[in-house]
Formats: structure tokens, sequence, C-alpha cells
């Protein structure tokens, strides 16, 4: 924890966030959700753990080893050695997680996965020696190594490191023999991590890759003794490389730099805490790492293929994802045009069809009146439907203009790809604003006819244009067609082009031109009503809050006597329970859904405004991005979001309250009164919309 001054308190952000982490790690081990359920957030523990090493523990890493502080850390060493620590007791409760309780489950369905102790079946036998003649020794490249080895260990691929002895030649040989190391690396990019054996006795047998390989070792080495083999593994930093974006075209360095993520300067060196200490120190030495680079894991790495387990009794044993609703007055519109011009719309996905940003796109693409469509792009799915909705405006002459961010971490591949799509096809694509990401969601459509404008259109969203991740992450999505909302997108998209002028905005908040102002102004309107004895209120929702010029301004209000409930998913620096954060409740909500949307709601002496966001408050979002937020004014509209945001606060089954030790505490359940928030959401949003069915049909 560290401080600034004497007085105020902060978290540091990444221990805060493996809190975080360590809460996915606790669904995993919660019996009530469905056994692959389990498996997921096991899953998605070891995927969120593998980013923050290639991203996080590097920068602190590369840091140390320069002796050069980073930004409010002045010892990056100490925190990189609690970092580590900390990684490791978690990583020995996800071993008796998945060792003790998700094999039991697994084997209690007649699922039998095999790990440590090998089948002694003859015909599972029989069929990993088959398989891995035919299908695995193809790819297998054994490399023995010795002092001046100069073998590349690839980024994030599974390794063996075995360690052999020299057979005896005579019976009487003596027994010290100097070990022989070597590496394998396993095919897990080429072939499924997990191998369906035949099915004998009634039961479905499973067995990772490792251990077919591990089994058949002594046909790779022949005159070799195999002592053991123990799995391994590096992660590489992640980071590209481009000290200046200002400069040259950054779009082609950034073609030029994306394979140095593959040959980048080790984060992590992951092993098995079993391994052997002398081989351990060879590898150390060989491929010339630090201690401090190393993390104890259990005998399998790479979990995160968890997602890919096959289930034999599909889709039982799994969690059923509900059917997304469709709100029945959209359907009757049949356009949704037609449907904003009724009436402005949030919808909340997943409980809501993502597809209608789909339709507002096509319904774009064939409008006769739609001269202009711009759109900003972070995240795209692979095959996205939005990318085609666009290029199908641009072949139907409409004029189409796509932001894309290229430098959206892990994406800027595949935004390069659509971006290089979208172009051929006619459409106008901006890059990256060099020094900027762009991470707002909006998309525009103007229409016209006979050179007179006609009523446009606007989506604004908390999440990405991204029909697969809508699935999956609670978000809000906000079409209007308010003449303010519109002019302002307008201004924005031409800043977005050229930054030489900030325009003047009426409603939207965008960092870098009057975002932190506002924000100021109305934490100190709180304040103001606070201390006259009205009572102040605050709500944000966010995945993560760092920002300390923002923190300090809500301890401010917390000590003025402002409530502040804080919806915090993520990183949170914010440290609550002190004396100065008295009045800061704060809660941790993880389930099924990825929480992902921002809200802010200001009490306003009871005429409350309520904003929806793409922007989360740590550093880079408020100082390196450009965020909106927009506001909602619409009374139905926000009295639907803060029966949400109600449900959230008073989950007593999935909720977490964080305490000042960054302890995710679950709250007093009320048995006779359980609120699962995503659960009950789905069900509100499903009875509202029955009730307006009933309601509009009566009328008709």
């Amino acid at each position: 924890m560290s401080s600034m001054g004497k007085k105020y308190k902060y978290f540091n952000r990444d221990i805060s966030w493996l809190s975080f982490n360590h809460r996915v790690l606790e669904e995993a081990r919660d019996s009530d959700l469905p056994l692959y359920e389990r498996l997921k957030f096991l899953a998605i523990y070891s995927s969120n753990l593998d980013e923050f090493y290639k991203v996080r523990v590097a920068e602190y890493r590369n840091a140390a080893e320069a002796g050069t502080p980073l930004p409010d850390i002045t010892n990056p060493a100490a925190v990189l050695k609690q970092i580590n620590a900390l990684v490791t007791e978690q990583l020995i409760e996800f071993s008796l997680i998945f060792e003790k309780e998700i094999l039991n489950g697994l084997r209690e369905n007649g699922i039998i996965l095999y790990e440590h102790n090998l089948p002694t079946h003859a015909k599972h036998l029989a069929f990993m020696k088959d398989y891995f003649y035919t299908e695995i020794i193809p790819f297998l490249q054994p490399v023995l190594l010795n002092r001046g080895t100069r073998s590349f260990l690839r980024d994030n691929r599974l390794y063996f490191a075995i360690k052999l002895l020299t057979r005896k030649k005579q019976q009487n040989q003596p027994t010290k023999r100097r070990p022989i190391y070597a590496l394998v690396k396993l095919p897990t990019n080429d072939l499924p991590r997990f191998i369906r054996l035949p099915q004998t006795d009634g039961s479905h047998h499973i067995v990772f890759i490792d251990d077919i390989i591990r089994h058949n070792l002594q046909e790779l080495f022949p005159g070799y003794e195999i002592e053991g083999a123990w799995s391994v593994k590096l992660a590489r930093d992640a980071d590209l490389g481009i000290d200046d974006e200002f400069s040259g075209n950054l779009v082609e360095k950034i073609k030029k730099n994306l394979s140095r993520r593959n040959t980048g300067l080790p984060a992590s060196f992951h092993h098995d805490r079993e391994i052997d200490t002398d081989l351990l120190q060879f590898l150390l030495e060989t491929f010339d790492f630090s201690r401090s680079e190393l993390v104890e894991s259990g005998r399998y790495l790479n979990l995160h293929d968890f997602f890919k387990f096959p289930n034999p009794y599909a889709p039982k044993l799994d969690w059923h994802t509900p059917a997304p609703i469709r709100p029945y007055d959209m359907e009757l519109s049949g356009s949704v045009f037609a449907a904003i011009k009724q009436r402005e719309r949030v919808l909340h996905y997943p409980y809501h069809s993502f597809d209608y940003v789909i339709k507002f796109l096509n319904e774009a693409a064939i409008d006769p009146k739609v001269e202009e469509i711009k759109v900003t792009q972070y995240r795209v799915a692979t095959n996205s439907a939005v990318v085609n909705s666009l290029i199908a405006a641009a072949r139907n002459h409409k004029k189409v203009t796509v932001f894309v961010e290229v430098k959206a971490r892990f994406d800027e591949e595949n935004n390069l790809h659509f971006a290089e799509i979208m172009k051929a096809a006619g459409i106008k694509i901006i890059y990256s604003i060099p020094g900027l990401k762009v991470h707002a969601k909006m998309a525009l459509v103007i229409r016209k006819a006979n050179g007179i404008r006609k009523r446009s259109f606007a989506y604004l969203s908390t999440g990405n244009f991204n029909e697969k991740t809508a699935r999956q992450y609670a978000d809000h999505g906000y079409f209007t067609c308010k003449d303010e909302i519109i002019a302002d997108m307008e201004k924005l998209f031409g800043y977005l082009e050229d930054q030489a002028r900030k325009p003047k905005l009426e409603k939207l908040l965008v960092t870098q031109i009057n975002f932190k102002a506002a924000i100021m102004e109305k934490i100190n309107r709180e304040i103001e009503l606070a201390n006259a004895g009205i009572g102040g209120y605050i709500l944000l929702k966010m995945n993560g809050i760092q920002n300390k010029l923002l923190i300090n301004k809500l301890y401010e209000a917390s000590e003025a006597g402002v409530k502040v409930d804080l919806l915090i998913r993520g990183i949170c620096c914010l440290v609550p329970n002190q004396p100065y954060s008295s009045n800061i409740r704060l809660v941790r909500l993880v389930d099924s859904y990825l929480e992902h949307a921002r809200v802010w709601v200001f009490g306003n002496s009871g005429n409350k405004e309520m904003y929806l966001s793409s922007a989360d408050w740590l550093n880079r979002n408020i100082n390196r991005r450009i965020e909106t937020a927009f506001p909602i004014e619409d009374e139905q509209l926000k009295d639907e979001i803060s029966k949400i945001l109600e449900l959230q606060l008073h989950d007593n089954t999935k909720a977490r309250l964080i305490d000042g030790q960054l302890q995710n505490i679950k709250p007093t359940n009320d048995a006779q009164n359980p609120i699962r928030a995503q659960h009950d959401t789905y069900a509100m949003l499903l009875e509202q919309n029955q009730q307006l069915k009933t309601k509009l049909t009566e009328n008709r």
C-alpha cells in the first residue's frame, strides 16, 4: 500500500488486480456452479495471469533491472517480490481446487482425466502409443542442452525440461553419472491439449497430450535413462517497443514490431514446482534467467486450455446461457431507426440481443437517405458482422469513415487485417493518434435528402463493436437521435481526424477535452450538498479506479459526508474502511458474465444525473485515451439502469465487499432473500418485456 503525503493511502494497482484474479479463482471452488463452469473459471484465471505477466510484470522487471522507479512506485523490485509471493500462494490454491475438487467432480460424472497416474488399461496404452507415433512425433524436435546451447524458447509455449542419464554399460559400473538435460516443445498449437481415449467400463477417459508425450519419452532418447520430465514455459514482454509514436509511419512501425512480441525479453519463467533443483539451476544459467523471474506452478501449465476441455455429456454439466431478449416494441417496429424515433433506447448485453447493433448498421447501409457513417473500432470479432455491414454500406455508395485503433493490445494484428479489408472496399480508414488510444465506442449515421439534413442516428456504448464478447460481457448500448448528441459526435469525429482544435461539447464528456473538469465539478456539487445538510450521493461502476486526483476527490467527498457506492470489478487503488473513506462502500461482482459496463450516478439533490461511459478511472484512460461519457436523461431509462445497479449493490451471492486489506468478503447471506444480480437482472428484463408485449397486444 502506497501513500501520498501523510493522510491518504492507496493500494498498489497490481496487488489490487491480484485480489480480483483471486476472486475469479474462488468461483472455481463454488460447488453450486456446474462443473464445466468451474473449469471455465480456472481457464479465465490462468489466461488473466498469463497476460498479467506479459504486460505488467514485464514492466516491473524492466524497471527493477534498470534500477529506475515507476510512476508512484519507488521500489519496483519490492513490489515484484510481493507479486510473485501472492501468485505462488494462488497457484497452490489453483492446484488444490483442480486436483481435489474438479477431478473428483469429473470422476463422479464418469469422466476420468488421467494426470500423475497414467492409465493401465491395455486398450488405452495401445491408443496412446499409436497416437504418439501417428500424430505427435512428427512435431517433436528434442534438443540436448549444454552450456553453449543457443536454443530459443518460444513465447508462452509449453516445453518439457528433461533430466537424462546415460545407460550403464556394465552391471558393475559406478552409479555416479553426470546428468544430461534436454528440452522438448509440446505441439499444443498443432494438436488438442486433451485427447479422448477409447471408452471403457462405461466411463469417458481423457488424457493430457503432455502425458502421452511423457509416457513415450523413451522413444525420443534411446540410450538414456529418463530421470524425469517437468513442464516449463517462458512468458515474454508483450510491449511492441515503439518509443516514438509521433515521427514516421506509426502503422508501419506496429506491423514491423508485432514480431517482437514473440521474441521480447523474458518476463517470467514458469515451472513445475517439483522440478529437480539441479535442472532448474542449469536452465537459469543456460538461458540467463534470474531467480526473480521464476514462477512456481503445478504439473500442468497453460491451463487456459480448459476452455476447450471436452464434455462428452454436453450440454449437461455446463452453464446454460439464457436466450438473449428481443425487446417486443423494437421487433414490432421492424426498423431500428423507427424504434429510435419512437424513443431513445438502452440495451443491456448480454441479456438483450446484440443483433440490433448489426441491424442498425445494415439499415444504414441500405437507407437511401443515409449519406455518411462514422464508426470507431477498438476490438472486433473474427469474421466480424460489424465490418461486413460497413463494407456493404461502402458498396452502396455511402461515405464510410472508420477510426481504427491499431494500438489495442493483442488486437493490433486483427485490427490491421480488418482495416486493410475495409480500405480495399472503399472505406476511409483513420489510424491511431500518436500518444493516444481511441477507446470510445461510437457509431454515427448522418442522413440527408436533396441536400437537406434529415433525422440522424447515433449509437454509443460501454463495450466494443464485437458480437462475440457481447454474449459474454455485461455492457450497455445507447441508441438515440437527439440533435445535441448527434452534434457533439460530429464534432468529436472531426477532432479524431484533426486534433488542432478542441471542440466545445454540450452533452458528451470526453477525455482530453472536458472530462476531468466536469467530473470534479459534479463531485464538488455533492460535497456542497452534504455540507449544506441536504445529503450527497455518488455511485460509480467501473472496471478499475486508479487516478489519485479523482480518488482524492472521493476521499474528500466521504469526509464531507457524501455517501459513495463503488462497484469496481478489477483494479482499485482506493482504500476503504479508513477515517477518510468511512462513507465509501466498495463492492466487487464476479459471476458468469464479465461486468464491463461503466455507469456514473450523481444524486444532485434528487434530480439524479446518470452517465454511461467507455472510461474507467485508470491513469491510462484519463491521460492517454480518448474516452466518452454520455448522459442518460430519459427518466424511464434511468430508472431501469438504477434497478440493475441496485441488484448489483445488494447481491449477496456473487458480490464481495472489499476491505482495507484487499480481502474479498462475502456479505451476510439472507437465505430467505438471495440476490444474484446477473440472474435477477435477466429475470427482471424478461418480465418487463413480457409485460410490454401484453400491453401492446391488448392495445392493438
